[in-house]
């Protein structure tokens, strides 16, 4: 490792040695030194010194930036984003996933930097979601710049299976409708059917049934038989508030076997709590006649029988 590190720090010494001017040499020679520092990076990463071979990178990145060769110095970041996640500093493949994206597009590679932004989201995925979810739409807004539906609907798809999981169903959902609106542009009906069944859940997370009705109604006509049947006995069980209805239609198998977060939505959705019955009235069984409830109106009788009613006497002389 000593030798790669000697090695290394060889290859530096030429790259400040043709960045110097003199009387004879009017310009930096940019492309020897981003070459002699793109050496020296990798002699550093072998010798597993990869903060040296970060900052060789850095400034090769730069060196390519002054030479105006754009395309170059955004794949030298690209590296710079796997040297901070072998050094667990996934602080900054953020910040250098979106320079590189910005080089990319002014070269005219979009693609490349849509790419960038999806390598860098996947890495920052499990620890810091936050991070991932902002670079996912980053790459959206790219790919549907340059009229890449298909490829839109794959990022818009991970920005809303990141919602589902932080639990943010408002923007899930605006996030769900964005996607289907992607896939109606390259015609994809079968990928709406599954979206739509995924927006119903959404919404009935967020306690919206009017929401999630909607919902299907608009792209129910999308769905295959056997999801528009479990959807229907959905959406019936939380318009009956029937719990057993809804947990059985939530297990059915094409929910079970969706993506993990609608998955898991769907075990975690809360059941209508069912409807509630007016408890019955206590009655005493086998009361004795006499018995007059003590909420009964008027006085009563004295020494529990029934007053005489002046009435009844009267209509009984008559008869």
């Amino acid at each position: 490792m000593s030798n790669k590190i000697e090695e290394a720090q060889e290859h530096i010494r030429q790259a400040e040695k043709s960045l110097k001017t003199s009387l004879l040499k009017w310009r930096p020679d940019y492309d020897f030194a981003a070459d002699e520092y793109g050496k020296a990076a990798t002699c550093f990463r072998n010798a597993k010194a990869l903060d040296q071979s970060k900052e060789c990178l850095l400034k090769a990145s730069n060196c390519h930036r002054q030479n105006r060769a754009i395309f170059h110095a955004a794949k030298c970041l690209d590296q710079v984003i796997l040297i901070c996640k072998d050094m667990n500093a996934l602080t900054e493949v953020r910040t250098y996933a979106e320079k590189a994206c910005h080089l990319y597009q002014q070269h005219g590679s979009p693609e490349s930097g849509a790419a960038t932004l999806d390598k860098a989201a996947k890495i920052l995925e499990g620890t810091r979601p936050e991070d991932a979810l902002a670079l996912y739409k980053q790459a959206v807004d790219v790919a549907t710049i340059e009229d890449s539906s298909r490829q839109g609907a794959e990022y818009a798809s991970k920005v809303a299976r990141i919602m589902v999981k932080l639990k943010y169903y408002d923007e899930a959902a605006d996030a769900i409708r964005r996607e289907i609106g992607l896939h109606q542009q390259v015609g994809s009906d079968g990928a709406i059917g599954r979206l739509a069944v995924g927006l119903v859940l959404v919404q009935l997370a967020r306690g919206d049934y009017v929401a999630a009705e909607k919902a299907f109604k608009e792209w129910g006509n999308c769905c295959d038989v056997a999801e528009v049947q479990t959807l229907e006995s959905l959406l019936q069980a939380y318009d009956d508030e029937d719990p057993e209805l809804a947990a059985r239609a939530l297990a059915s198998p094409f929910i079970r076997h969706m993506d993990v977060e609608y998955a898991r939505l769907a075990r975690d959705l809360p059941l209508p709590k069912g409807a509630t019955i007016a408890p019955k009235a206590n009655v005493i069984e086998n009361a004795a006649a006499e018995y007059i409830s003590p909420n009964a109106g008027g006085s009563g009788a004295q020494g529990g029988k029934p007053a005489a009613n002046d009435d009844d006497e009267e209509e009984g002389g008559l008869c």
